[in-house]
């Protein structure tokens, strides 16, 4: 008999309560403090749990994904493994596109969850996902459930109502800038709001790939992608350009250097946050990491 995660027992009820790590940093101003937001200790070891469970819970509340039907989205990988820990949980079958260059890892997480993979167009990343991912669901819609991350309100909610009070609680109301990548664009977006809502000083800063042909899963070079309907550039503060090569060597340094194994994304957000920090006299530095470098050890990401 399936637990519904509804019930204290079930996975849902794990989401969120990550905790917040300071980080010992020589080489920036002795008036900042560097704290990274670890996602890894989700349940289903990523950011994206949030998301892809307030998605799921407004679905199941509106009667959109009801009995019978499959839940369905792209993703680069994360989201999709949230969709399918809750889709096993909650006794839905789950199908789900992703590039085909998406980390082996991830694609063994996936179906371990008994979740089915539609490869798309390597070279096409997730936008290319994006379109397979529509086309599949134009063809039967009324066999699907979509939670279409990429538009769907209830992805910036889920930070908007958990990443943002949690970070504000952690930090004591001291946060000055907070950092995230941009996938979706749910996490700048809906913990940005929260933040400012709190505090309108506090500086929002998204990080983004520094070019179109970039090599960093789970991150948008936004000037050449299908923007997401749930991103508004206009809230942000700022955002910050990072390198394939420079996300790459930064994640290495969070593993040796302060024992934090996580993804390439991360590695770009702590690099910005470095920056960020250079610039600065004084600050409260929190940035998002998002993922388990776990699901990235058959890429060249740690050689």
């Amino acid at each position: 008999m399936t637990v519904s995660p509804q019930t204290p027992e079930g996975v849902g009820s794990l989401v969120g309560r990550t905790p917040l790590v300071h980080l010992e940093v020589d080489d920036i101003p002795t008036g900042v403090s560097l704290w990274a937001k670890l996602e890894g200790f989700n349940p289903g070891g990523s950011v994206k749990d949030r998301p892809a469970w307030w998605m799921l819970r407004e679905g199941m509340r509106s009667g959109a994904l009801a009995p019978g039907k499959t839940i369905i989205d792209s993703t680069s990988g994360n989201t999709g493994i949230a969709l399918a820990m809750f889709g096993a949980a909650l006794g839905y079958p789950v199908e789900l596109v992703l590039p085909a260059n998406c980390s082996e890892e991830r694609k063994h997480i996936v179906r371990a969850y008994g979740a089915q993979i539609i490869e798309s167009d390597p070279l096409e990343g997730s936008d290319g996902a994006i379109l397979a991912c529509r086309e599949r669901y134009a063809a039967a819609p009324e066999r699907y459930f979509k939670p279409d991350q990429y538009f769907n309100p209830a992805n910036p909610l889920a930070h908007f109502e958990s990443t943002g009070p949690e970070i504000w609680e952690q930090t004591q109301g001291r946060v000055t800038h907070f950092l995230a990548g941009i996938g979706t664009g749910g996490t700048i977006m809906g913990t940005g709001r929260y933040l400012k809502k709190r505090n309108p000083g506090i500086g929002i800063v998204a990080v983004e790939p520094d070019d179109a042909f970039h090599g960093i899963e789970g991150l948008k070079h936004m000037a050449s992608s299908i923007v997401p309907g749930i991103y508004h550039e206009e809230e942000l503060d700022r955002k910050m350009p990072v390198g394939t090569d420079d996300a790459y060597d930064y994640s290495v340094r969070l593993a040796r250097d302060h024992g934090l194994l996580v993804g390439q994304s991360s590695g770009a957000a702590f690099a910005a946050a470095l920056r960020l920090a250079r610039e600065l006299e004084e600050g409260v530095i929190v940035f998002i990491l998002c993922d388990s470098g776990e699901r990235y050890l058959s890429t060249r990401l740690f050689l």
